[in-house]
């Protein structure tokens, strides 16, 4: 299983590229920096979530001065070929994307995890440990589809129902409700609470299966013996329906739902010290390490399967030891790595690409 082709058409730099990876081993693309590295890793990345870990602008992947950008690839399961494509086209106000698998309009992003399960890190990564809930709620969505596929239809529901309560939060503008908003508000706090115990529920799961990983891979990567907390942390106290009758005025006049899952966090803790705002900056980045490693080898138990694994320019941000541990843990598997250093004197990659004769 992996990506066997990869074609871009004017994405970023490349006005055309064609690269074919190894499928069951690493291989590096090594060249300076500003040759396009970590785009090719955008446009894989693109192709398994339609979107970019770069950028919330659609517009930025397509090269200047053209009017659509296109990204192809051919991935296999088993004997079973797949084709997925995605196209950016540039509009006056905003740009469109469109995907395709196999000539067909995915349903949900479970429907692309089904197809390409994957694993990143960069050098922001360490931001899903010290920046806002909002890194670490990403993380856990896209976790939780590449687990269990059948978690998207929660996800979908929740986030529906979500945007209908903050519809008819918003047409209040700021005013008291009518009565006949006021039963409909009922009806769709009613959904709210329903569709939050059953996303609340699915996210408890994973996190409870995905710490013991956590802690493990942290312990191996900093050869520390600390224990790792990893916690859900809700937005409210006490019943949710009561907690949404206490937090409505503040709703009324924001406009949308202030509580709820789509505002919890995910609590990270070293012997119970907040890894956020009391960990060093290497204890950081070896968690967010063993965060994004313990959710690469849950999909693989859970699911049976070897998630492609991006790592962009990861080595140059650790110290040697910290490298060579980190080798010693990668998963097997299909393996993307960028840098613009040596690589690791451990490392053995399937193939190296020099990305400069891509853009000469």
């Amino acid at each position: 299983m992996g990506l066997h082709e990869l074609q871009l058409r004017n994405f970023r730099l490349f006005e055309d590229f064609v690269f074919e990876p190894d499928l069951r081993a690493i291989t590096v693309l090594m060249s300076p920096n500003g040759t396009g590295k970590t785009s090719v890793l955008e446009a894989v990345y693109a192709l398994a979530t339609a979107s970019s870990f770069r950028t919330s602008a659609a517009t930025d992947m397509i090269r200047s001065g053209e009017p659509l950008a296109e990204v192809h690839g051919v991935l296999f399961q088993h004997e079973r070929r797949i084709q997925v494509d995605l196209t950016l086209t540039r509009g006056t106000r905003n740009t469109t994307k469109r995907m395709l698998v196999n000539g067909q309009r995915p349903a949900s992003r479970a429907a692309l995890s089904e197809v390409l399960p994957i694993t990143i890190f960069t050098p922001e990564g360490v931001d899903i440990v010290r920046q806002g809930p909002e890194n670490r709620r990403v993380f856990l969505t896209h976790l939780l589809t590449d687990v269990d596929l059948n978690t998207g239809e929660v996800i979908e529901r929740f986030n529906q129902i979500l945007s209908q309560r903050n519809a008819l939060l918003r047409s209040l503008q700021g005013e008291s409700p009518s009565p006949i908003q006021r039963d409909e508000l009922e009806t769709w706090n009613g959904e709210f609470c329903t569709a939050s115990e059953q996303l609340i529920d699915v996210r408890v799961r994973t996190i409870n299966e995905l710490a013991p990983l956590v802690t493990h891979y942290y312990q191996a990567l900093a050869e520390d013996k600390r224990l790792v907390g990893v916690h859900y942390e809700r937005s409210w106290s006490g019943d949710l329906r009561e907690a949404l009758k206490r937090s409505f005025k503040d709703d009324q006049f924001r406009g949308h739902s202030t509580i709820g899952p789509q505002r919890d966090d995910l609590s990270l803790t070293l012997d119970g010290r907040d890894a956020r705002r009391q960990a060093s900056q290497g204890e950081q980045r070896s968690l967010a390490l063993a965060l994004r490693l313990a959710g690469h080898q849950l999909v693989q138990r859970e699911r049976g399967l070897d998630p492609m694994l991006l790592l962009d320019d990861v080595f140059s941000e650790l110290d040697p030891l910290r490298s060579d541990r980190l080798l010693r843990l990668l998963p097997v598997g299909q393996t993307l790595v960028t840098t613009a250093s040596p690589l690791p004197s451990g490392m053995s990659p399937a193939a190296i690409i020099d990305l400069t004769k891509a853009l000469s």
